[in-house]
């Protein structure tokens, strides 16, 4: 590198031309390298080789390339380049810099009380102080002294008027009672008592773009978590903290960050809106509205990643989220504040047991919020016509991130859900709430975590990658009263591969949860749906998780099937049964027809207390396979017609004596007589 290029570079720092234009420059001449051809040749006149610079190359860059191409210097253009970045990249290099943009140039007595607070903020008497000019600042002046910005400008003055006045209409608006002479007076009120905050802002630099990861010089004091915004208004969020630098996974395309853009600590941690505008929205990962039904109007804001609830703020997970699906309510009870793991191989159904689940709250008081993580677009637009439909859309939210939004997008979903769901588990609510799925979650971590140069370990997964999931599932719980009194019920869905169950992802999130429902792809091809595995499949809550009219229907279901499903591998090539294993065997067809359950009909807690009652006294056993469902589907309504005294019974009591097992067995023996 030669020493002329070093004194070019030391001036293009001094007169304030920042790197993305030289970058541009460059891009230019590789993607057109004729034009480096005419500029390096002697031959070519010099009027020529202006025009093509004013023709083509921004303003603030047309003098130094006229004077390399009139100097007949342009062959070393990349040189000065690498000796820009090398100065710029030199420790104690931002220590020693200071930058004074203005309109208005200071006379020399403001120019010398300026250079001392430089001095002062900087802590070293060799700081240089570079001058330039910019007309868009309308008035005043910004000064940057090594990573620290204050913004005295009218341009800032106007950022910060119309932000604080936003926040104070939209705080009048909330409270629904707001009018026109109301707004007014809050903004005069506001413009009256408006002062510039010219607090000083950190900055740093971009030294790698790619990926959407970004690499920052210059940022000393920012947290793991915190908010950074470019120059080009992309935010970002803080991943990875080292000795130098830090790395930043962006929220939006890197199409407009370059090597050397400009970036600005927040000092706000990663965060969404939250309220009960959001219900019956659609939102992307950072809780903006994109279903095209205008902004929303947000009640507070709440960090993505919060502490879950302690041990001693929880409650004991004893009351029912009925999903409405048979096999899951009588063998696997799921409580409010669980976390049921749905799992299974791809197209197994385990998102149909999500939306059933969520349309079997209609007018329970529950909260749903599904996120959709790594999805088609169209597979999302299918879901919530389904709830539309269905009129589950008044209490749901959909957070979407889909397979073209960015990883980081991807990767914070669940926690922007989950941030979402605790504004109303605080609020004494209780919240439903779907991950699907935490698969597509961890391969988006994995894809951030090796672009963030993490080092990979089993199956190319950072070591933290148990710690992921970890600390979003410990935040659903059922809590107490002196803190909200409400609940996050979490039912986290996981794709395997070929059915194994001992992969890394899943072996880490089965361990975490309180059970899991498997889904066999075998028992799905064979027309068994939900194709739930009996024997793989479980609750640690139990019965605990059941209301006592279901624990005392339910019985023995659970134990019937498995022995029905060993019997029958046993018999399947005997020809002669004695007559108690034909009965065990009808009985075990008996019930496996009846929890076949179509989509989108589940069924109600009185419903399945009355199948159940109906299978344990043996109604359906003698009836043959294929007429099963449909007696099913008569009982129902000959209950729901003539015997609405035996459902509104068990609603309200929720519990089955003896008086009412009689009167259901007899009501269900009527019904078979008449068919």
């Amino acid at each position: 590198m030669t020493e002329k290029a070093l004194n070019y570079a030391s001036d293009l720092i001094k007169s304030g031309i920042q790197k993305e234009s030289l970058q541009q420059v460059k891009d230019i001449l590789e993607v057109v390298p004729e034009i480096l051809t005419q500029f390096n040749d002697p031959t070519v006149e010099l009027e020529k080789k202006h025009k093509i610079i004013d023709r083509v190359f921004t303003q603030d860059v047309r003098n130094f390339l006229k004077i390399l191409c009139d100097n007949n210097e342009f062959n070393c253009f990349f040189d000065v380049l690498e000796a820009y970045d090398g100065l710029l990249s030199t420790p104690g290099k931002r220590d020693n810099h200071a930058e004074l943009v203005y309109v208005t140039e200071p006379d020399a007595e403001k120019l010398e009380k300026i250079k001392a607070f430089v001095k002062k903020e900087a802590g070293r008497e060799d700081v240089e102080l570079v001058l330039k000019k910019d007309d868009s600042l309308k008035s005043g002046f910004i000064l940057r002294v090594g990573t620290k910005e204050f913004d005295w400008s009218e341009r800032g003055r106007i950022h910060q008027l119309k932000s604080a006045m936003n926040q104070a209409v939209l705080k009048e608006v909330k409270g629904n009672n707001f009018s026109k002479d109301s707004i007014i007076s809050i903004l005069k009120t506001d413009l009256a008592d408006f002062e510039l905050q010219a607090k000083d802002k950190e900055i740093g630099t971009v030294t790698w773009v790619g990926d959407g990861i970004v690499n920052v010089d210059g940022i000393d004091h920012a947290c793991y978590g915190e908010i950074v915004i470019f120059d080009c208004g992309v935010k970002g969020m803080v991943q990875d903290i080292r000795k130098n630098d830090i790395g930043v996974i962006l929220f939006g395309r890197d199409t407009e960050i370059f090597e050397g853009s400009r970036v600005i600590r927040s000092g706000k941690m990663a965060g969404v809106p939250v309220g009960e505008g959001f219900l019956g929205r659609i939102v992307d990962a950072l809780g903006a509205p994109i279903d095209g039904q205008g902004e929303i109007i947000s009640d507070s804001f709440r960090p993505i990643e919060n502490e879950a609830a302690s041990v001693v703020d929880r409650k004991s997970v004893n009351v029912p989220m009925e999903t409405g699906i048979l096999s899951i309510d009588s063998m696997f009870p799921i409580g409010r504040g669980q976390r049921e793991l749905i799992i299974g191989d791809r197209q197994t159904g385990k998102t149909s047991i999500a939306m059933d689940t969520i349309l079997n709250q209609k007018g329970k008081d529950v909260i749903c919020i599904y996120v959709a993580i790594g999805q088609k677009a169209s597979t999302i637009a299918k879901l919530v016509n389904t709830l539309r439909t269905n009129d589950a859309m008044d209490y749901t939210i959909i957070v979407s991130a889909t397979a073209s939004d960015p990883a980081a997008l991807q990767y914070i979903a669940p926690y922007s859900g989950t941030a979402m769901a605790e504004y109303f588990m605080y609020k004494g609510k209780d919240v439903l709430i779907v991950y699907d799925d935490l698969s597509k979650h961890a391969v988006a971590y994995r894809a951030i975590s090796l672009l963030l140069e993490r080092s990979p370990g089993r199956e190319a997964y950072p070591g933290d990658v148990f710690y992921l999931h970890s600390r979003l599932l410990e935040r659903s719980s059922r809590i107490s009263d002196e803190i909200g009194g409400g609940s996050i019920t979490a039912l986290p869905i996981i794709e395997t591969q070929a059915g194994d169950v001992s992969a890394y992802i899943p072996t880490n999130v089965i361990s975490i949860t309180d059970g899991q429902i498997y889904l066999e792809t075998e028992l799905f091809n064979a027309g068994q749906r939900p194709a739930v595995n009996v024997g793989l499949s479980v609750s640690r809550v139990g019965g605990a998780a059941q209301t006592k009219a279901m624990k005392k229907a339910a019985g023995t279901v659970r134990i019937d099937l498995a022995q029905y499903r060993e019997m029958e591998v046993f018999t399947q090539f005997s020809s002669d049964l004695d007559e108690s294993t034909k009965k065990q065997l009808a009985h075990g067809r008996s019930l496996m027809e009846l929890l076949k359950q179509p989509l989108g009909r589940p069924l109600s807690m009185p419903e399945q207390v009355i199948i159940l009652t109906a299978v344990n006294a043996r109604i359906f056993s003698d009836l043959p396979a294929d007429k099963v469902r449909g007696f099913k589907e008569g009982l129902i309504k000959f209950f729901a017609d003539e015997h609405s005294d035996i459902i509104n019974s068990l609603e309200t009591s929720k519990v089955l004596d003896d008086d009412i097992r009689q009167a259901i067995v007899e009501a269900a023996s009527e019904f078979k007589n008449r068919e």
